[in-house]
């Protein structure tokens, strides 16, 4: 009990600024680290030609399918549990946290299996051209093999996220991470396996790194005990994991769908324009993940003192994180825009065509950084206070309600730049779309004084 006393009181009484940047720094390592091992694929793969390139580009969106099962589960957990604990409610969490392990196993393994047995026609679905089929075949056979495994480990990662572990989830993601990108050039050129390799080091990294987070649960490192005998037999427990997980699954779904979109659109321009595209996509994601690591460094901090009702504490924990969310991005996006085609060429330097497609791109890209911030910050909150609804709605905007209508658009009228500017455009209409429910959630947010006479 000494244990999550000591927590609950770092949580809600440490300052802010001081406890939201001790709680993301480890996160954004482990972003990171997942980023630069998801580009070490592409950047090895890319070596052995622009069909090879595209395959990846092609199975990053079931990656995304897989992430978005992982997501669902853990931050729909994670969100829950945040809550609990600031409202000391620790054998709650306990079953909370279960479930959503338990059902990330479950639905890993039917994605397995639907996978395999629908291989082919699934990747001719997420936009593989005749020419990159056989390499993703080849590539996402492993990934769908490995499935249970990465669904389960997102989740063992939100759980400790939620209960403001950081620390202990960095160590699990850190060490796969960086075994993936060592085993990558041993599998993919020294042992001659090709594409299949670099999906053989990807899955090979995932079980290690599960099986690091499941020993922090088992070694009583942990607040949230995580045992089968505290897994729920009730449907409605399972139903409010989902709810409150709703925008993650509509975040990484769309997401997915998007880039199936993304590829398709690109793929009638050639296989340099899905090579490029991809690129860009593994480049800017890595960019985006110092964001989304601050951001969710935020996401516990919030949640814990949502739940013990110390409102002033969440409007300081919203403009700090947003503050500096904008300041990473600006920077990140001056430096991008300038060192455009220099990180292109790190990537494929003897295809000019991939090149020019991907510095348009991604310059495009880097003028509307700064303002995806806001969307970001607004989008957890919401899920972590329990506003399931709301935060659904603004997971949809960014990579459904505006990206899929420009991505049928804009490439009609404006050829391969359509293709480029597709998701800057989206992101600034995100923008305007998460202004006005920042502000009234602002003002519609009680001061502590307001709860204090509320109990008189």
């Amino acid at each position: 009990m000494e244990k999550e006393n000591q927590q609950y009181i770092k949580m809600t009484e440490t300052k802010i600024s001081s406890l939201i940047s001790s709680l993301a720094v480890p996160t954004i390592v482990s972003m990171l680290i997942t980023s630069i091992y998801n580009m070490a694929d592409t950047f090895f793969v890319s070596k052995l030609g622009a069909s090879a390139s595209g395959a990846i580009g092609i199975v990053f969106s079931l990656m995304a399918i897989i992430q978005a099962v992982g997501f669902t589960l853990g931050q729909g957990s994670g969100s829950v549990i945040s809550r609990l604990l600031g409202e000391q409610k620790n054998d709650e969490a306990d079953k909370i946290g279960s479930s959503g392990f338990v059902a990330s196993v479950g639905f890993g393994g039917f994605l397995m299996v639907m996978g395999l047995i629908f291989l082919e026609p699934l990747m001719r679905l997420l936009g593989s051209t005749d020419t990159i089929l056989p390499f993703a075949c080849e590539y996402a056979q492993y990934i769908f093999l490995a499935a249970p495994v990465m669904a389960a480990s997102f989740v063992l990662n939100n759980l400790l996220r939620a209960e403001g572990k950081v620390k202990l989830a960095m160590i699990g993601i850190t060490v796969g991470g960086v075994l993936n990108i060592l085993l990558d050039p041993i599998f993919i050129f020294a042992l001659g396996f090709g594409v299949s390799g670099a999906a053989i080091a990807t899955a090979l990294s995932q079980c290690i790194s599960f099986l690091i987070l499941l020993s922090h649960f088992l070694r009583n490192r942990t607040i949230i005990n995580l045992k089968l005998s505290n897994a729920s037999t009730e449907l409605i427990i399972y139903l409010r994991i989902i709810k409150n997980g709703l925008p993650s699954f509509c975040r990484q779904g769309l997401a997915s769908i998007s880039t199936v979109a993304l590829n398709l659109n690109a793929a009638l321009y050639g296989d340099a324009a899905v090579a490029a595209m991809s690129i860009v996509g593994k480049i800017f994601m890595m960019i985006f993940s110092m964001l989304l690591g601050f951001g969710q460094g935020y996401q516990p901090v919030v949640g814990y003192n949502y739940g013990a009702k110390k409102f002033d504490r969440v409007r300081e924990a919203f403009f700090f994180t947003l503050k500096v969310g904008v300041s990473i991005m600006t920077s990140l996006g001056i430096l991008g825009f300038l060192l455009a085609r220099n990180i292109m060429g790190w990537f494929i330097a003897d295809d000019e065509e991939v090149i020019a497609i991907g510095v348009r791109a991604f310059r495009a890209q880097c003028l509307v950084m700064p303002l995806m911030a806001l969307g970001v910050v607004c989008n957890m909150t919401f899920q972590s206070i329990g506003k399931a609804w709301r935060a659904t709605f603004l997971s949809c905007t960014r990579q459904g309600i505006f990206f899929l209508p420009f991505i049928l658009i804009l490439p009609r009228f404006l050829g391969i730049t359509g293709v480029e500017i597709t998701q800057p455009v989206a992101d600034l209409c995100n923008f305007f779309c998460c202004l006005p429910f920042a502000v009234l959630f602002l003002k519609a947010l009680p001061t502590e004084a307001d709860v204090k006479n509320d109990a008189d």
